[in-house]
């Protein structure tokens, strides 16, 4: 019985990066058309559909991307050609994404900021009670000669 090699690792973000190489509308950030997916697999057959959908996934959920998204009025095709509205539900989608992404960087900031005064804080507690052991030894040990 042949051995069956274990199955390729997708790569969807060299895919992404080859997507961005080859096509404007990516490199651009430009929202995309509604099915561009299959415009890509027309022109590139050779893809893996979920490696394609995993690389799509990646650049629509990027901030560059939903920037894009909430400030523009048109999906633009493979070929840059306009291809339909943004609605006002994928703007407001977009901005709504965007809010939460940097509410929670805020959240986390404020949190590394808060983690990172305790431990100042422990590590000047630490200090503290080095010196006040070390007085200590030095009193009791010159009491002792």
């Amino acid at each position: 019985m042949p051995e069956s090699s274990p199955p390729k690792p997708i790569d969807a973000r060299g895919l992404l990066r080859e997507l961005h190489e080859r096509f404007e509308v990516f490199s651009n950030y430009s929202p995309l058309a509604i099915g561009i997916d299959r415009q890509v697999l027309g022109v590139l057959p050779q893809l893996e559909k979920k490696a394609l959908r995993l690389a799509m996934r990646t650049h629509t959920i990027s901030t560059r991307y939903l920037k894009e998204m909430e400030k523009a009025s048109q999906r633009l095709n493979l070929d840059a050609s306009p291809a339909g509205e943004v609605s006002e539900e994928s703007r407001a989608h977009a901005s709504g994404l965007l809010r939460e992404r940097f509410k929670k960087q805020q959240e986390q900031r404020k949190e590394s900021e808060r983690a990172a005064r305790v431990a100042q804080a422990a590590a000047h507690a630490e200090q503290v009670r080095i010196e006040k052991l070390s007085q200590l030894a030095n009193k009791f040990g010159r009491k002792g000669r």
